[in-house]
């Protein structure tokens, strides 16, 4: 694993490019003209039905907060997802829970076949802090099985983590299923700055490489490639899933979840890159 601090340099099995010219497998940048009740509807960014608490919109779960755009967004928005009380999905009551899905990723197609590097920025808002006695996992990719979770970006205090590790960190796991579960990259959850994030995922290697930087500056590599089963395709998960404390038996259902949730965590620069011809962009 590698904590940000000193630059590090690690080669690459693709061509890193300085600006952003590789094809395109899905754009999640919206544009300010789309709105909170565009989410509602079906789209060409993010699913309308998927994942939020049954009764709930996501014109109810999603802000578009005032703030400078981050290092991929540049005439698009940024977006926050928002979970409460009522954030219960699939009847999950241990969880809480609201995530974007991208429009096209049907668990099937070709998000998840090939060399494929995905964008996203992430940052917090200290109006809606999360509860770090929690663990929450911010960003993933599911089998389409619903077996295990090739990589997830998560934060907070980790089920069965190190509890020495300062739980504002952000922590980029492999392959769920794997134990325990490898860790290929922490930094610390900085308040006030977006955390920019590449990860190259090649589905016929089965391997995995994260880029990262913060604010403004380039992307750069801060782990080498390496051996990760992201086999099994699936779909990508941007939000929030709040896990429980005190857990009993089945996580999904069974420990403490405090009344009063008011919580979020601010996307930006979702969108996934054609990685084959050996393309990632390290800024745009």
């Amino acid at each position: 694993m590698h904590k940000h601090g000193i630059p590090l340099l690690f080669a690459s099995l693709v061509t890193s490019v300085s600006a952003q010219s590789c094809r395109l497998q899905f754009d999640g940048r919206v544009p300010p003209s789309f709105g909170v009740a565009g989410f509602d509807t079906p789209n060409n960014f993010f699913s309308e039905t998927n994942v939020l608490g049954a009764g709930l919109s996501f014109s109810q779960l999603i802000q578009l907060p005032a703030i400078s755009a981050s290092l991929f967004d540049i005439e698009t928005i940024p977006i926050e997802v928002t979970i409460s009380d009522a954030s219960i999905f699939n009847g999950q009551t241990g969880f809480r829970r609201a995530e974007l899905l991208p429009a096209s990723n049907s668990g099937i197609d070709d998000s998840t076949t090939g060399i494929k590097t995905l964008h996203f920025s992430i940052g917090k808002d200290a109006q809606r802090p999360l509860n770090l006695s929690h663990e929450y996992q911010l960003v993933f990719l599911e089998s389409n099985d619903f077996s295990t979770n090739q990589f997830v970006l998560k934060t907070g205090s980790i089920l069965g983590g190190d509890t020495a590790v300062d739980p504002d960190t952000l922590q980029f796991f492999g392959d769920v299923n794997q134990t325990p579960s490898k860790l290929l990259f922490s930094v610390p959850f900085l308040d006030g700055v977006f955390h920019n994030f590449a990860v190259t995922l090649d589905f016929d290697a089965l391997t995995t490489q994260v880029f990262f930087s913060a604010g403004g500056d380039p992307l750069e590599a801060v782990t080498q490639v390496i051996s990760n089963n992201v086999s099994g395709q699936g779909q990508f998960y941007f939000g929030l899933l709040k896990k429980l404390t005190d857990a009993v038996g089945d996580i999904t259902r069974n420990g403490f979840q405090e009344d009063g949730i008011d919580e979020g965590i601010i996307f930006d620069g979702i969108f996934q890159e054609d990685s084959s011809a050996g393309c990632v962009s390290l800024r745009p």
